[in-house]
């Protein structure tokens, strides 16, 4: 066994360590960061299998305030990074989001939470239902009460630009990347002082953050920790339907899918399941009946149009689901409080990157938040079974 020493090691080189290990070393140089992935490719990522969308309409104020400092980071991603690294853009699609609600009780709700998201700089509208038919008349609207829509500063991007150019960035600052497995934690006086790899290698650090996506729960367990994160997956299919051809279109949230436009005239539909359970982290099967049986049905019932659909493809993702509220559970953990955790996204990591990354370097840099008090998404509420619930969890 070898050993090597670094000021912090993040566990997981998806997109959330990436940006921790890209905002260390710009906010420090010379800080010495290894970043440890089990699989280099991404094939199984989170990251690399989102359907990547960026959104304000968030019902709790620090996701909104997250999701603005995020889309402008992407819109201007070669001046954000500071650094050329050979991706000048990450083709920011600005359609918006588009919730629909079919009862007075959750007209109330979108109205309440526009409200809010407007005051944080949004350009959140609700539309009645005659709006939504004179906006997007390829819509049935009959039974709507109310849609929420984001005509700027919503829609989706380069996933993998993102990840890659994090890296790469990090990469020139100093940061190292290694392929590896974290086996063990070491722990002394409450703190972590190692970690251990599949290689045999350990690693001495002053800190260690949990960025381990959808395995956040194992890393912990080897603290003899409890995490309520676990793995849940989602089937997306990329469909063609020859009479709906509406590449203006948004992504639509409507009750039990949600539906975007993809390149060539295709669509992309999954569902959005609130019942389904845990599932394997190994479990990539996908689970094909939910498109005739679940999406297809609601589809052409809300937009005609969809009368001739073929599924093209398909693949599998998973959420990094938070059990307890469907929220990110960031910072310091008190019972190791040099153990750092971004986790449990449940389904909108991607777009909360860049400034979570932001907030969890300056938290270790410095002992607190700085330029996002993220503290409403911190561990407290975790350990104290306290839920600060995230309603729109798509």
């Amino acid at each position: 066994m070898s050993g090597r020493t670094a000021d912090v090691v993040v566990i997981g080189g998806a997109v959330m360590g990436a940006s921790a290990a890209f905002w260390l070393t710009r906010m420090q140089p010379g800080f010495r960061v290894v970043v440890v992935e089990r699989d280099t490719t991404f094939a199984r990522a989170s990251t690399a299998l989102s359907v990547a969308s960026i959104r304000m309409q968030f019902t709790t104020a620090v996701n909104v305030a997250i999701s603005r400092f995020g889309v402008e980071f992407i819109r201007d991603f070669r001046n954000s990074l500071g650094i050329d690294v050979g991706i000048g853009s990450l083709g920011l699609t600005e359609n918006g989001y588009l919730f629909l609600t079919g009862t007075e009780e959750g007209a109330a709700v979108l109205a309440e939470v526009a409200a809010m998201q407007r005051a944080l700089g949004a350009a959140t509208e609700i539309l009645s239902p005659e709006a939504l038919k004179r906006r997007f008349p390829w819509l049935e609207t009959s039974d709507l009460v109310a849609g929420s829509f984001g005509p700027r500063d919503e829609g989706w991007f380069d996933n993998m630009g993102l990840l890659n150019g994090l890296r790469a960035a990090a990469k020139a600052q100093g940061a190292e990347f290694i392929r590896d497995t974290v086996t063990g934690l070491d722990i002394g006086a409450d703190r972590v002082t190692a970690v251990r790899l599949a290689s045999g290698e350990w690693i001495a650090c002053a800190a260690a953050i949990n960025a381990a996506g959808t395995r956040a729960a194992e890393v912990m367990a080897m603290a003899g920790l409890p995490l309520p994160v676990e793995p849940r997956k989602r089937t997306v299919f990329v469909i063609d339907a020859p009479n709906a051809r509406h590449p203006e279109a948004p992504l639509l949230v409507d009750r039990g899918f949600y539906l975007r436009p993809e390149r060539g005239g295709q669509w992309i539909t999954a569902t959005v399941p609130d019942l389904d359970g845990p599932c394997d982290p190994d479990d990539f099967e996908p689970d094909l009946h939910l498109f005739e049986e679940v999406i297809w049905e609601q589809l052409y019932a809300r937009a005609p149009g969809f009368d001739a659909v073929k599924v093209v493809r398909h693949w599998v993702g998973h959420y990094a689901y938070n059990t307890l509220d469907q929220n990110a559970i960031l910072g310091p953990d008190p019972r190791l409080p040099n153990l750092f955790l971004m986790n449990g996204f449940s389904g909108h990591g991607l777009q909360q990157a860049p400034a979570v990354g932001r907030g969890i370097a300056e938290h270790v840099l410095t002992g607190g938040w700085q330029s996002l008090d993220l503290s409403d998404l911190g561990v407290a509420r975790i350990l104290a079974e306290r839920p600060f619930r995230e309603r729109a969890v798509v």
